[in-house]
């Protein structure tokens, strides 16, 4: 399988893909601890089925160090005990960030509270960036039908997405 566009080929989109690594890099230097961005991207990347993005962020957190049960844990992680208070409101946050052309009202402010009571006002900006961010690169990744299975951790300039 071949992906319709290469981005990387053209003016156009070099110039934007520019940008967007930058802005990866930019959310991958925040203070947003960095085991949160790499669930929150994941759990955007399997609600909107961008297997590219799910593949890399599988991949590099597990380089970083994530552990097999928590990635694989992640499409329900409601139920699991093994991620702590602050990634499950930073997991729901994401969730209905995601999902709000589904729930007509967005993040609920229950929602938000309980994302700002564990995150800062910067890391919650992080957050709520990395959220609107993922739900881009999985556009891009999709409409492209980017295909998956071989990417390998870091093959991206800056790290970025």
């Amino acid at each position: 399988m071949d992906a319709r566009l290469n981005y990387f080929a053209g003016p156009t989109a070099g110039k934007a893909l520019k940008h967007f690594m930058a802005a990866g890099k930019t959310l991958k230097d925040s203070p947003l601890p960095a085991a949160t961005q790499e669930l929150v991207a994941l759990r955007v990347s399997q609600i909107n089925g961008c297997a590219f993005c799910i593949d890399m962020h599988t991949k590099d957190a597990a380089a970083a160090g994530e552990t097999a049960v928590r990635l694989n844990l992640v499409a329900a992680w409601r139920e699991a005990t093994v991620f702590t208070e602050a990634e499950r409101a930073a997991l729901e946050l994401a969730e209905e960030g995601t999902r709000v052309a589904d729930a007509a009202g967005g993040v609920s402010d229950e929602v938000w509270e309980c994302a700002a009571k564990h995150y800062d006002e910067e890391q919650l900006t992080a957050l709520v960036i990395l959220v609107s961010f993922m739900n881009s690169v999985n556009r891009l990744n999709i409409i492209a039908q980017q295909p998956a299975g071989d990417y390998t951790p870091g093959q991206f300039p800056l790290n970025a997405h």
